[in-house]
């Protein structure tokens, strides 16, 4: 892989991820002519919970469903003008036009997988979806070393149904300055764990799915599982075997055994429904720069799904919304059966 940075027209970083070895990248040049950059957001915190929530007003005016050939994600061609000024691409990274975290309070970026504008990631392939992982990991490293930063968040939502607004395949990284309530209540449970076991929570956890009925897809360095207590009426978690904080840790060898398990565990989340399945696909990384949470934190990729059936969608109700008590409609053990079967 090729790496090319080079500077949007209003200042923003740009960066180039190639799988060739032709020739080094010559970043064209953005000759658009933007305002200057978004405001900062503000962040605020709900003193009952004590949870941070992103106040990020200027969002409201970001670009939502565009026609195709208006869309910013794809290279740009002939007068047409893009966030990617370059006509072609494998990979590119570039921060977020209208991020909802920006200068001292974070910063966000958008990850496009891939030029095509009407093709998805299961699609792609493994050697794709290594140079994505790969794109990841480099901006994780990246991203961490920023000041005030305490947790970077890998991800991508897909779907209108998750509310998408660009159909264009890509993701999204970003870099957070606090570690998200929802790491800070595993952590909680992981440090509980270890006093009173002694043992790994993850590691636990991995081995009471290893050889249940709820197993997806494994190989070597990797299992795919639908959790025990699923909130999701589709919800996948994907362990690596080794015990790793985050994405950067990876080695070439575990890289490259995801990338074959998730095209296929794609694939099979896609023939669940015969439809393609909007989903929320997560990557969770331990703290930064908390050193012992790093060490009982490990990296996971959680992928979930609004979809209950080919024609109804799983909407929060009451209880969920209001108390954050999930109801699953379908039982786990249903789901991880019928993946198993969504063979090609």
């Amino acid at each position: 892989m090729r790496k090319t940075t080079a500077t949007l027209a209003d200042g923003r970083q740009i960066i180039y991820y190639d799988e060739s070895d032709g020739p080094r990248r010559v970043p064209h040049q953005d000759r658009r002519e933007l305002p200057g950059p978004a405001p900062g957001s503000e962040l605020r915190r709900d003193p009952l919970t004590r949870e941070p929530v992103v106040v990020a007003a200027h969002r409201q005016r970001r670009t939502h469903l565009p026609p195709t050939d208006q869309c910013p994600l794809c290279p740009s061609s002939g007068g047409r003008r893009t966030e990617i000024p370059s006509p072609d691409y494998d990979v590119v990274s570039f921060e977020n036009r209208f991020p909802a975290l920006s200068g001292d309070q974070g910063r966000c970026e958008v990850l496009c997988f891939s030029s095509d504008h009407n093709t998805c990631l299961a699609q792609l392939g493994a050697e794709r979806v290594r140079t994505i992982v790969d794109a990841w990991a480099d901006r994780s490293a990246a991203l961490a070393e920023q000041p005030g930063i305490e947790q970077v968040y890998c991800f991508e939502n897909r779907g209108p149904e998750i509310g998408v607004t660009l159909h264009h395949p890509h993701g999204q990284t970003y870099a957070l300055p606090f570690v998200t309530p929802r790491t800070a209540t595993v952590l909680d449970s992981a440090r509980a764990h270890r006093e009173e076991t002694g043992g790994d929570l993850f590691e636990d956890v991995l081995a009471a799915e290893q050889n249940g009925p709820r197993v997806v897809a494994r190989n070597d360095h990797w299992t795919a599982f639908v959790p025990e207590a699923a909130r999701w009426p589709v919800e996948v978690h994907v362990y690596p075997h080794r015990h790793v904080p985050d994405l950067p840790s990876l080695d070439g060898t575990e890289r490259d055994a995801f990338a074959e398990l998730y095209t296929d565990l794609l694939g099979r989340l896609d023939r669940l429904f015969d439809t393609p399945l909007p989903y929320v696909s997560a990557w969770h990384q331990a703290p930064v720069r908390q050193g012992r949470d790093r060490d009982l934190s490990r990296l996971r990729l959680e992928v979930f799904s609004v979809r209950r059936t080919a024609e109804k969608l799983k909407y929060l109700a009451g209880t969920e919304s209001g108390m954050g008590v999930f109801i699953n409609d379908v039982a786990p053990e249903t789901t991880a059966r019928r993946l198993r079967e969504a063979c090609p």
